[in-house]
Parts: C-alpha cells; structure tokens; sequence
C-alpha cells in the first residue's frame, strides 16, 4: 500500500514540475469579427505565432474569426465577464468607453504615421487608462483601417448623394451621428448580418476598410465602390482582467509584448491589402470613384462639436490629435 501511494506521490511531483515534461499549457480564446484571410484574421494569427514563441509554447492563442464567439457588442460583454479572453474590437469600443469615440471623428486621422503618433501621446496616457476602469485591459492597438462607402444605387460623390440610402453602420453612435448629418439613414448591425442584408435590400449599402468589404465578398452584392476615407478605424487587443490578471507577471508580460509587437506587421500588412485590394474590387466588377473628401469634411463640423461638448475632455483630445498631425 506504502508502495502504491508512493508511486502515486511520484507521479504527482513529476507533473508539477516546472520545465518541459511538467508545463501545462494555458489556452486563450481570441474571438474577432473578421473573415478569414481579413487583416484581423491575419493580425490574431500573427499575434498568436508569436505568443507560442515568445512563452516557449506555455500560452497558446485560440483564434475564433468571423463572429464565431459573437459580434463586436457580444464579444465585448464575454470579455467582461470573463468567458472571452481576448477581442479585437473596433468602432464598438466607442460603445462602451465614450473617449474613444475620437476616433469616430471624420477624417481625423491623416495617415498610419499620424496614428503611431496619436497611439503614443492619447491613446496610452489618457484612452487605457479610462478603459481600465470601464473593465477592459488593453494591450496594443492594431487596426482596422481607412473606410469606405459601397451601395447598389449611386456613386457616392459627395454628402449630397448620400441621401435617403439606407447604410448598414457598425454598432457606435457617432457613425450614426455622421451618417445622419451627411443624410443618409444608417441603421446599427453586427458584420456576420451585412451580407444578407444588403442581398435582400434590407440595407442599400454599407462602409468599411477594403479588407472588411473584400474578404465579406460584399462585392458580390454591391455595384459602387465610392472611395472616401471618412474614417481611420484602430483596433484594440483587449484583454479580460479577470483571466489576464491570474496569469504570471512574467507570462503578462510577454502576451503584451508580443501584441504590441504584432503592430508593425498590422500596419505593413493593412496598407498593403489597401493598394492590393482595390484592384480586386475592380476586376470584380464594383465600379470605383473618388469622392470629394473636402465637401465631406465640410459636412462633418456637427460631428465635432457634439463629441466636444458631449465627451469629457473631447475638445482637448480633439485639438491634440490634429496638432499630432502637423508632427508637433
């Protein structure tokens, strides 16, 4: 008897060892609303390849793409809860830390060099740690991208032709806002809806960076491709305290590590898919045309002085990021 308990004892030791033989493995869901081959489905793989490098193999990031785990709204409610523990949302964000609407601002953000420069000087010192306290742990900011209008009733030149089109908008009132003062009727919906939405006509058309549209195939269910670049869309790697927090400082902070780390390669990968997919679009039979991104600007004043009167400090965030964008 002695014997037996003395080999179990053994075995026990053995398997909580520290080292090769005796590590246990931690599994981390990622869930995102990307299809696959989007540049959030190759973020997370990217982000998760280097996550099993970086511990050794120790963490592993289970990737759940295409609203598998839910929409943006959902996915953000598990990773409260602790039942996700990990998400990539975007607009969403706004939803639930109202700062962050600044990045609903129109045609605020220049270019990925403005944003590396913003992510620095706001979104580190004032946007995480709000979003802290409202229950999410940020670890990089990566992107979603440039946006674009697509429909199946006209090129979209200006505000003006907007009108009376009915617009699937991500979940996020300041797009609504936007939309509603360039005068369109925009309508709030989850991705993993839009296709089907916009091929019955429920929807008319729909906004997003080129990688959304292409690789949703909404080329298949939408004549025009109307290019604006209304607005630059960052994606955030959010983390739930309640799972994040009971992993060891040291296994933290390589999981962060190797977000942030991840971001180069989003931003590489993001403006290459922009140049690459726009021909894509074409070939597929979507006709193209530039908009006038002046005229939109123009339209979009009530936009900012709603954010800046409604959102703490949204003013000051406001003034800073442009000055961000002249390089001061």
């Amino acid at each position: 008897m002695r014997a037996l308990y003395a080999a179990a004892m053994l075995t026990l030791c053995t398997l909580l060892l520290p080292g090769p033989a005796g590590a246990q493995t931690v599994e981390l869901k990622l869930g995102h609303v990307g299809s696959p081959g989007s540049l959030f489905d190759l973020s997370a793989t990217e982000f998760a390849k280097r996550v099993k490098e970086k511990t050794g193999g120790k963490v592993v990031i289970q990737v759940y793409g295409a609203s598998q785990l839910g929409d943006d709204t959902e996915l953000l409610q598990k990773v409260k809860l602790g039942t996700v523990d990990l998400a990539l949302p975007s607009t969403v964000m706004s939803s639930v830390v109202p700062a962050f609407g600044l990045f609903e601002m129109p045609y605020l953000v220049k270019d990925r060099e403005h944003m590396k420069r913003i992510d620095k000087e706001i979104v580190w010192p004032t946007l995480v740690p709000i979003a802290e306290k409202a229950g999410y742990r940020v670890l990089a900011t990566w992107e979603n991208g440039f946006r674009q209008i697509t429909n199946n009733l006209r090129p979209i030149k200006g505000p003006e032709d907007l009108k009376g089109i009915k617009l699937r908008v991500p979940k996020g009132k300041w797009r609504v806002k936007m939309f509603q003062s360039y005068g369109a009727s925009p309508s709030a919906m989850g991705l993993s809806e839009v296709f089907v939405a916009l091929q019955t006509g429920v929807m008319d058309g729909e906004e997003n960076p080129l990688t959304q549209i292409y690789t949703s195939k909404f080329q298949e269910v939408q004549k025009y491709l109307s290019l604006t670049d209304h607005v630059y869309t960052p994606a955030y790697v959010v983390a739930s305290p309640r799972k994040f927090d009971g992993l060891p400082e040291g296994v933290r902070k390589q999981i962060q590590q190797a977000a942030q780390e991840t971001q180069p390669f989003v931003y590489e990968t993001g403006a290459k898919m922009d140049e690459d997919l726009l021909g894509k679009l074409e070939r597929g039979g979507m006709r193209v045309n530039q908009a006038d991104k002046q005229a939109f600007q123009k339209a979009s004043k009530p936009v900012y002085d709603d954010f800046s009167t409604e959102v703490p400090n949204g003013k000051q965030m406001i003034e800073k990021a442009i000055a961000l964008g002249s390089g001061k």
